[in-house]
């Protein structure tokens, strides 16, 4: 089959939750034995020189970027919440070149799917049907309404409250008029495709969570330092930083109490300032963006994921897993990982449940160890992207 996929952001390198799933099925398509192109909104967020996308990356897939400026303007943000009824963080993603580089790409070459990857460019679905006669697939990584929903009963800022809530409601009817105007669904989770479904989706739907290629994902038990928490993830998300502060601020003194030598190391890009303070902690130790995630995971011994937002799947959560690392996480953390609470993850929504859960954890290493065994294992019947790449394929045949 001929595959083109549609990013609102460049999938390279594969460092965040959305980027890895997207490349991590891209490349299971190749090996399957497919060929497949990238169209890829090229923004300042998540910036990257073509020059820096390997070679031998490029002879697999063919990736065509766009420059699309999507940084916030204060003026067009006051502007849209006064006269329009769009979500200002969707119009962001509305570039007339994008629109010139998909309508050439399609005039050129003939593709049997084109896969969405955010339904911010459900607004270039007219330019599909236009120049193509291909199926299109919406892969929904997240119900993205439900993630600002939840981050606006979290904040107990009035002003700031009130407008996350207008912001998620948009969301919401920009997500229900893009229900059936594709001709597949593909929820990242079962939870997330029952709610699709419940919101009005009546096209068929394929549940494709995020697949690892397990066989670079070793773990290194005998050499990890025992006992370490550690946090790893992008923190230029506001539900990662939101459950951070709350972690450090509420959980992290008291433990400290008990276990004084404990440390706590954390890694991840674009940390706001006021974040980055917070970090000044004792025996909290910030390591910014690293180079390589799997050996910053390898080396600690108990990741904490403290999420009380967001929706669809925590990759780097179904990563340390496959890493067998012990988790501490929240029910929403675990959300659409079919996890076993105390024998493959550890799951805490209170500041008693993490102190009894890290306590757990230091107290028994060999408890420890025996929840990242199961943790691998399951990962490995489950969660293996070749695997999920031919299962979709064989969806996509289908399709009619």
């Amino acid at each position: 089959m001929n595959l083109l996929l549609l990013c609102n952001k460049v999938p390279y390198p594969p460092k965040d939750g959305g980027s890895i799933a997207t490349f991590n099925l891209a490349r299971g398509f190749v090996l399957a034995g497919h060929k497949v192109s990238i169209l890829a909104m090229n923004t300042p967020k998540h910036y990257i020189h073509p020059k820096h996308i390997p070679e031998l990356i490029l002879k697999e897939i063919n990736i065509s970027l766009v420059n699309v400026n999507t940084r916030i303007k204060l003026i067009y943000a006051v502007l849209n919440l006064i006269f329009s009824k769009l979500p200002y963080i969707a119009v962001r993603y509305h570039s007339g070149y994008f629109k010139k580089a998909l309508s050439d790409i399609l005039e050129h070459n003939s593709f049997d799917i084109i896969q969405i990857e955010s339904p911010y460019l459900g607004y270039y679905i007219p330019i599909i049907k236009k120049y193509s006669s291909a199926k299109i697939s919406y892969r929904a990584h997240n119900v993205e309404h439900e993630i600002w929903n939840r981050i606006a009963c979290q904040s107990i800022v009035f002003y700031k409250k009130i407008y996350l809530m207008n912001l998620a409601k948009r969301v919401k009817k920009l997500e229900i008029n893009l229900l059936n105007k594709y001709d597949c669904i593909l929820p990242i989770t079962q939870r997330d495709n029952k709610i699709f479904i419940s919101l009005g989706n009546t096209k068929p739907s394929f549940v494709t969570p995020v697949g690892l290629d397990l066989s670079n994902l070793q773990p290194n038990q005998p050499d990890f330092t025992f006992p370490t928490l550690f946090y790893i993830g992008s923190l230029d998300w506001m539900p990662n930083q939101e459950g951070l502060r709350w972690f450090i601020n509420e959980v992290w003194e008291q433990i400290l109490i008990q276990y004084p030598l404990l440390e706590f190391h954390i890694a991840g890009r674009n940390a706001p300032d006021n974040l980055i303070k917070l970090f000044n902690k004792k025996n909290i130790t910030f390591f910014g963006e690293v180079d390589n995630s799997i050996d910053f995971i390898n080396n600690r011994s108990v990741m904490i994921v403290p999420l009380f937002s967001g929706s669809g799947m925590r990759v780097k959560i179904v990563e340390g897993m496959a890493l067998e690392k012990t988790i501490i996480t929240t029910s929403i953390g675990t959300e659409g990982i079919e996890t076993k609470n105390g024998e493959n993850i550890l799951i805490a929504d209170t500041v008693e449940d993490f102190i009894n859960a890290i306590s757990i954890t230091i107290e028994n290493k060999d408890t420890c160890s025996t929840i990242g065994k199961n943790a691998r294992a399951f990962i490995h019947q489950y969660y293996d992207n070749r695997k999920i790449a031919e299962d979709l394929i064989m969806f996509y045949k289908n399709l009619k």
